[in-house]
């Protein structure tokens, strides 16, 4: 289970820095982007969540990733709450949870009244040992092993169905005609929802664009009649709802309206094809703010002309209101967390680049050299000091591609100074690896001055603990 070791760390000199009052606090424009509960006390260092992010580092080690929790739980609420005021019928808030998922975020999400989103039998497992309730969590992804598609029907979860192959899968299974089938016997039709690709296409990085035609998610909606004929003649099945997801990191607000119009379209001939849909999911994809020019609609700007939407084409359609959902994951939990790193060597070329080595990079972080993500930092230690020097921000790693930010505005810096990079919630624990053998760092939460330990940090000894060395092979 997670561990509960805490630090707390006050002072009665620390200056909150809430977003409404940031530029009478004379701070830099990067600062902006730290969590709600950022302070700057009286050693000029930074806290979260009332704990010295210096003080942490002594007890926890760098790299280290350091949640927010009030950050994390003000976005779901944000969301729960826009939903309620703006959608006149039911509706599920869904955390995305493969932005980061660990039995804690998973616990703490679920608290807030949101469901679980998963795509692997690894992030069931993970949402339902967090004690999330298995009728709000549905099961997502392109290629769902039979086994884990056992596993969602005995978790009673409902299975977000993306292609014929699962189709046809889930209907042997209902049926007990596979071997992997027998001693299931589902006690009722196994709950889905249709995964359909809308063609509707958004500015974001080509990797995390799902929504246009030529993607591997969801059935093409050119056969829909076909797909509403086959599922209305399962009885094994039960259509709840439809689904459809048009990427992520997404500013643009018009094609996710345009998005819910086209879903109740769908909607309406689902019914002619005597299917009694009552859910619609209009996935997530809702940016973040990464750095100071970047300029999102908050969560309240996204929900509610959605809800408006849906509210005036079910109306024109004369259909009830269905069970409204959505999955966010980077804007829910993106913002609430920073990595922490501890600066070690530099090299200066001259007139070219002066280089600052952390002990993480691209192991806890893939994304800049992934994604070509644009990171924000700070010095922990230096909070107030000028910003001086440009330098790039650069990895451990034996690659010359291993940067976390480049010409990031720092001030004087020097090894053993902590640097931290701000906005790193969402798809880095989740995307981390062990590269050159690095372990995977330590996570806590941190809130009214206490950091738990929520992932502990990998040793040697984890990462060797899957090795096999036969017989035939040793040496001597």
């Amino acid at each position: 289970m997670v561990s509960t070791q805490s630090t707390g760390v006050q002072d009665s000199g620390s200056k909150y820095l809430p977003q409404a009052n940031r530029e009478s606090t004379k701070i830099s424009p990067n600062q902006e982007l730290l969590p709600l509960t950022a302070r700057i006390n009286s050693r000029d260092c930074l806290e979260i969540g009332g704990c010295d992010v210096t003080t942490i580092i002594q007890q926890f080690g760098s790299p280290l990733y350091i949640l927010d929790e009030e950050t994390l739980r003000t976005a779901c609420r944000q969301y729960r709450d826009s939903f309620k005021r703006y959608y006149k019928g039911e509706s599920q808030v869904i955390y995305a949870s493969k932005a980061w998922s660990c039995i804690s975020v998973c616990a703490i999400v679920a608290s807030e009244g949101l469901g679980i989103d998963v795509v692997s039998g690894g992030e069931l497992y993970t949402a339902l040992t967090a004690g999330v309730s298995p009728d709000k969590i549905y099961f997502h992804g392109n290629n769902k092993s039979r086994e884990e598609l056992i596993f969602a029907i005995q978790s009673s979860c409902t299975i977000v169905v993306d292609n014929w192959y699962e189709l046809q899968t889930l209907v042997e299974l209902g049926k007990g005609d596979s071997e992997l089938a027998i001693g299931l016997n589902p006690q009722s039709p196994i709950p889905i929802m249709l995964r359909l690709t809308p063609g509707i296409e958004c500015h974001t990085h080509e990797y995390i664009r799902t929504g246009h035609l030529d993607s591997k998610f969801g059935f093409d909606p050119n056969e829909i009649e076909e797909l509403f004929t086959f599922v209305s003649q399962q009885p094994v099945l039960n259509c709840v709802g439809l689904h459809a997801h048009i990427g992520s990191q997404i500013f643009e607000r018009q094609p996710h309206q345009d998005l819910a119009a086209v879903m109740v379209q769908w909607m309406s001939k689902a019914t002619r094809y005597g299917l009694a849909v009552k859910e619609l999911n209009v996935g997530g994809g809702l940016g973040i703010k990464y750095t100071e020019s970047d300029d999102p609609p908050s969560i309240e700007e996204w929900v509610q002309p959605i809800c408006e939407v849906i509210q005036e084409a079910c109306a024109a359609e004369n259909l009830p209101l269905p069970k409204l959902i959505a999955e966010p994951g980077r804007s829910l939990i993106g913002s609430s967390c920073i990595t922490a790193y501890t600066i070690g060597s530099s090299k200066i070329v001259p007139d070219i680049r002066n280089y600052v080595s952390v002990d993480g990079g691209m192991s806890d972080n893939p994304r800049p050299i992934t994604y070509q993500s644009i990171y924000r930092a700070v010095v922990a230690n230096r909070m107030s000091s000028p910003l001086t020097e440009i330098a790039t921000i650069a990895g451990k790693h034996c690659e010359s591609g291993d940067i976390v930010i480049k010409d990031a505005q720092l001030p004087k810096n020097q090894p053993g100074d902590i640097l931290v990079v701000m906005a790193t919630g969402a798809y880095n624990y989740s995307m981390a690896s062990n590269y050159n053998r690095l372990p995977r760092p330590a996570a806590v939460v941190v809130a009214n001055g206490e950091a738990n330990l929520i992932l502990r940090r990998e040793t040697y000894q984890d990462l060797i603990r899957q090795d096999c060395l036969p017989e035939r092979v040793k040496q001597g």
